[in-house]
């Protein structure tokens, strides 16, 4: 396994959508380009799903909308699902609420070119994400780990990047690629986001891709501002540049129409052979399990 070609789009959620069928068709574009810049990935930000806000019914409550966002991406996956088989892509759709008992999970769904579909739970949630006056959501209880064309790799949506518990999860697992979606009201969150997943990518001797939505929705009643950008992070090495970014493209807030498109090469045999023992310093994966707090 050589470098591996992904693609990261910050949608920019002003686009406004008229109905599922144009949402799918923006969702085509975007993996034929992929395609023809030879990706085989595409990844999509957080809460794409939202973009469908702009074609909501009139009077809809913040109480509503999670309801309703879950049809509109059970409806979009119908749409989208043969395109990463079509286009030789998989597809990150992004994340969207899905039907869990008597409520919702914020959940990514990863849609593969060998047709498998793979999901996974956001398991840390945000205070909005558990606001029971608008997008009342549950939060998953299971880290998903995969093989995607001969790389081992996780999800960790937004937040959950900036857990270091999970970070701790993750080190025995040896992944080759961590995909995170995101979605960040402020430069602020993009920064915890965007830093935080350059520190996993350190401490975990591996690969980070990250982007997040930018622009708003017309009619949301959550996120007014939507400000990211794209990145693919690597650990600090000097074989890697010694900075710890592979491609980046700057924040961006989208309200002029801005929509991030980064190609980006993931070293994947580089990466391997430092973490099987080439690094300058790792130490593994290397726990506290032995330190005690003295007061």
């Amino acid at each position: 396994m050589s470098d591996y070609a992904i693609a990261l789009c910050s949608l920019n959620l002003g686009f406004a959508p008229r109905d599922i069928g144009a949402f799918a068709d923006r969702i085509e574009e975007k993996l034929v380009r992929a395609r023809d810049e030879g990706a085989r990935l595409l990844v999509l930000p957080e809460y794409a799903i939202e973009a469908a806000l702009a074609f909501k019914s009139d009077g809809l409550a913040p109480t509503q909308e999670m309801a309703f966002l879950a049809g509109a991406g059970a409806e979009l996956l119908q749409c989208i699902r043969h395109l990463p088989e079509k286009y030789g892509v998989s597809l990150l759709a992004g994340s969207m609420p899905i039907v869990s008992g008597a409520g919702f999970t914020n959940t990514a769904v990863l849609l593969t070119a060998d047709g498998r579909e793979i999901r996974q739970d956001k398991l840390s949630l945000t205070p909005g994400e558990m606001d029971p006056r608008s997008w009342k959501l549950q939060g998953g209880t299971t880290l998903n780990v995969f093989d995607l064309d001969g790389l081992k790799m996780a999800i960790l949506i937004c937040l959950d990047v900036e857990m270091p518990a999970l970070s701790c999860l993750l080190a025995r697992e040896q992944v080759d690629l961590v995909l995170v979606p995101s979605m960040t009201e402020m430069l602020s969150g993009y920064h915890r986001v965007f830093d935080c997943a350059k520190a996993r990518a350190v401490e975990l001797m591996t690969s980070v891709a990250v982007c997040g939505t930018v622009g708003a929705t017309p009619g949301t009643t959550q996120m007014e501002t939507n400000v990211s950008g794209a990145a693919l992070y690597v650990p600090c090495e000097e074989e890697l540049g010694f900075k710890g970014t592979a491609a980046s493209i700057a924040a961006t807030d989208g309200v002029n129409g801005e929509e991030p498109f980064l190609l980006a090469e993931v070293p994947v045999e580089t990466v391997r052979g430092l973490r099987a023992g080439g690094a300058e310093v790792w130490p593994g994966a290397w726990t506290a399990n032995h330190v005690r707090i003295q007061r």
